[in-house]
């Protein structure tokens, strides 16, 4: 049986092969703790990590003293946004948007319970935030904003260096979850005014389960740690590191940096083929910002079709109505309802996102195989 297509990328991506002759060794015969400092098995193990902060840090235009490695986005979010807030005395308030991921969202409203104010922006219909929005939610207690720099289901790139430049004109601490983008657009935190970001090693094919997050380490502020024991990473995240995992990570991010120009090109190229035909389908409609977004993404709505049963038919390739965190949710998506989309678009939307292995004959593929799904409904 062949299996579906896969364009479902921004869920998650096959581990890189170079990527993963790089950490093999790590398993079995350089099996090091990277703490234990007084034998060649434990200098290797350290050795390796460094190397890898660097390789990291060289992508994210970053201190590699400021790289600080977790299991994935989602504790680096953790990390953040909690970190800063005990840190920090009452009262406190913070700013995101609506469109966040789940990994943002459910974090504030876990701190709104401990006390913490915290403002939802609301996108427009093209899933961007304006700086008067920001301004006109700011209060002498704002503290924090965290804004994802790619959207997760539309690809949107928001105006990550004016927020930057606005969080460090009234010194307020400034998070993105740049889950989706790192790896895939050039990136400088430092010329962005980014002081906290967030990244996944499996939406850039290192292993699932390795992640990092950025740590300005010219922050005015003591970040309280989540996880005691130990003090690993400057105190921040206790626990023995992933060498494997943390190769895997460095060596993703020395890929991606050295295809970064040329695999924008190409997949912009391939991505604009699908998008030109699919909306070339009746009562098609393409959700967000058609020229600020991620190279890899477009996110369709098939108007009158029913949404769940599209998805279900489209069994020759491998797509999502959304995010992976809540594809068992029968809610329709919060980043196309907060972005003003009506409940029979939402539901009837789908994101196809490309990656580092997806072919031209894959995308005429699934051209044909979308196609002829669609009119089998419209007959």
């Amino acid at each position: 049986m062949q299996r579906p297509i896969y364009l479902d990328y921004n869920a998650t991506t096959p581990t890189d092969p170079q990527v993963l002759e790089a950490m093999l060794p790590w398993f079995t015969t350089q099996f090091g703790n990277a703490a234990s400092r007084t034998h060649l098995y434990g200098w290797e193990a350290a050795e390796a990590v460094s190397l890898a902060r660097q390789q990291i840090a060289q992508l994210l235009g970053a201190s590699e003293k400021g790289i600080i490695f977790t299991s994935g986005a989602t504790e680096a979010n953790n990390l953040a946004l909690k970190s800063v807030c005990e840190a920090i005395p009452s009262p406190k308030h913070i700013i995101t948007v609506a469109t966040e991921h789940k990994a943002v969202l459910d974090v504030c409203t876990y701190l709104q319970s401990q006390g913490v104010a915290v403002s939802v922006l609301q996108p427009d219909a093209q899933g961007l935030i304006s700086i008067e929005q920001l301004e006109a939610a700011r209060r002498p207690d704002t503290c924090l904003v965290s804004v994802m720099f790619a959207n997760n289901e539309t690809g949107v790139l928001m105006p990550i260096e004016a927020i930057g430049t606005w969080c460090k004109q009234h010194q307020v601490i400034f998070h993105s979850d740049a889950t989706q983008a790192v790896g895939k657009i050039p990136m400088d935190v430092q010329a962005l005014h980014i002081d906290l970001l967030s990244l996944s090693g499996h939406k850039l094919y290192a292993p699932k389960g390795i992640g990092a997050l950025y740590v300005n380490p010219r922050l005015k502020l003591k970040l309280e740690a989540q996880l005691h024991g130990g003090g690993h990473e400057r105190g921040l995240r206790s626990g023995t590191l992933n060498v494997p995992g943390i190769v895997g990570l460095g060596k993703a991010c020395a890929i991606a940096q050295s295809l970064l120009h040329e695999e924008s090109i190409r997949l912009t190229g391939l991505r604009n083929r699908l998008e030109a035909s699919l909306l070339a389908l009746p009562h098609t409609l393409l959700n967000g910002a058609k020229d600020k977004r991620l190279p890899n993404v477009c996110n369709i709505a098939f108007g009158k079709i029913d949404g769940e049963m599209l998805l279900d038919s489209l069994y020759g390739v491998a797509v999502s109505s959304g995010s992976a965190c809540t594809s068992a949710s029968v809610l329709p998506s919060h980043v196309l309802k907060a972005m003003g989309l009506p409940d029979d678009l939402a539901y009837s939307s789908i994101r196809f996102s490309l990656g580092r292995f997806t072919t031209s004959d894959d995308i005429e593929r699934a051209i044909d195989h979308v196609t002829a799904t669609v009119f089998s409904f419209t007959q």
